[in-house]
C-alpha cells in the first residue's frame, strides 16, 4: 500500500482564517496605491483645499467656500482661453488624427518603399522634447531672424507673420501636429498589426480591392485605437501649455498670460501670487476635461467605436 499524504484528503482541506487572507492582495497593490496617493490624489486634494481659501492684504488667508469657483465661472479671461483651446481641439485634432491614420495605412499596406525608415522618420519628432521642438519652429517662424525672414529677403516676398495674433494659434497647431502625428501613427499601426492576415486573403479571394479592404476590415479594427488617440488628444489640447509658454517671448503681442487655461493658471500662481484662484482654475479645467473626454468616450461606445 502507498501512503497518501493527509493534506491531499478532502477532510484535511481547511480554509485559512479569513482575516489572514484579506490582506494578501493589498500587499501586492500597496506600493502602487501608496505612490498613486502621493503623486496623484494628494495634489488634487491639496488643490481643492487651496481653492476654498483666499489670501487678502487685510485679514490674511480666509475661508471663502465656493466664492473662487463663482469668480471663475464669470472670469472672461478664463473662458476666452477655454475658447481658444476648444477651437484648437476642433480643428487641429481631426487633422492630426487623419494624417496619422493615412500614414499608418500606408505603412501597413506593405507597398511603401523603405517602410522601416519611413516609420522611424515619422515617429522621430515625438522623441524631440517639446521645448526643443517649439524653439526650433519659433526660429523658423521668425520674420526678423528666422526662415521666414530669409525667404522674404531672398525671394523678395512678404509672407505673413506666423506669430501674428491672427496666425499664432495655427502656428502652434502646426507644431503640435508635427510632434504627435508619429505618436498616433504608432498607435494605429500597432492596432493594424494584430489583425489576422487571413481576413485580407479571404477578402482578396472574394474580389475586394484595397480600398474595400481598408473600409471593411482595417478601419473597423482601428475603432478602439482611434478612441484612445482621440481621448489622449482631447486631454492634451486642454492641457496646452509648453508651446504658447515658449513662444510668448517671441510673440508677446499675440500670446498673453491668459492665452490658454494652463498658461493662465501658471501666470496667476507664479506671477500674480494668486495661488488659491490658480488652484480653482486648475480644478475647473480638470472637471471640464474629464466631462468632455467622458462624453466622447460614451458616444464612441454607443456607436461601436
Amino acid at each position: 500500500m502507498v501512503a497518501t499524504p493527509q493534506a491531499s484528503t478532502p477532510a484535511a482541506w481547511k480554509a485559512a482564517p479569513r482575516g489572514s487572507r484579506s490582506w494578501t492582495g493589498w500587499r501586492f497593490v500597496g506600493p502602487f496605491m501608496a505612490v498613486f496617493a502621493l503623486v496623484f490624489l494628494a495634489p488634487i486634494a491639496y488643490s481643492i483645499y487651496l481653492s476654498l481659501f483666499r489670501t487678502q492684504l487685510i485679514g490674511g488667508t480666509v475661508f471663502v467656500g465656493l466664492d473662487n469657483y463663482l469668480k471663475a465661472l464669470g472670469d472672461p479671461q478664463l473662458w476666452a482661453a477655454f475658447g481658444r483651446v476648444a477651437l484648437f481641439l476642433v480643428v487641429q485634432v481631426p487633422i492630426m488624427l487623419f494624417l496619422s491614420l493615412l500614414m499608418a495605412l500606408a505603412i501597413d499596406s506593405g507597398r511603401l518603399y523603405g517602410t522601416s525608415f519611413f516609420r522611424i522618420s515619422v515617429f522621430l519628432p515625438y522623441a524631440v522634447p517639446a521645448v526643443v521642438a517649439t524653439l526650433m519652429w519659433g526660429f523658423m517662424y521668425g520674420t526678423q531672424f528666422g526662415l521666414i525672414a530669409d525667404v522674404n529677403e531672398v525671394l523678395g516676398l512678404s509672407l505673413p507673420d506666423p506669430l501674428s495674433p491672427e496666425l499664432v494659434l495655427t502656428s502652434i497647431g502646426n507644431i503640435v501636429t508635427w510632434e504627435f502625428v508619429g505618436y498616433n501613427m504608432l498607435i494605429f499601426y500597432s492596432a493594424l498589426r494584430v489583425v489576422n492576415p487571413s481576413l485580407y486573403e479571404a477578402a482578396e479571394m472574394d474580389g475586394a480591392g484595397q480600398l474595400r479592404i481598408v473600409w471593411a476590415i482595417k478601419l473597423p479594427a482601428l475603432r478602439g485605437a482611434l478612441m484612445i488617440a482621440t481621448i489622449f488628444s482631447i486631454i492634451g489640447s486642454f492641457q496646452l501649455f509648453n508651446e504658447p509658454s515658449i513662444l510668448k517671448s517671441l510673440a508677446p503681442n499675440a500670446i498673453t498670460t491668459s492665452f490658454t487655461p494652463n498658461l493662465y493658471a501658471y501666470s496667476l500662481s507664479f506671477a500674480g501670487q494668486q495661488f488659491n484662484y490658480s488652484a480653482t482654475v486648475a480644478i475647473v479645467m480638470g472637471l471640464i476635461t474629464m466631462i468632455v473626454a467622458y462624453v466622447v468616450q460614451l458616444r464612441g461606445a454607443r456607436k461601436g467605436l
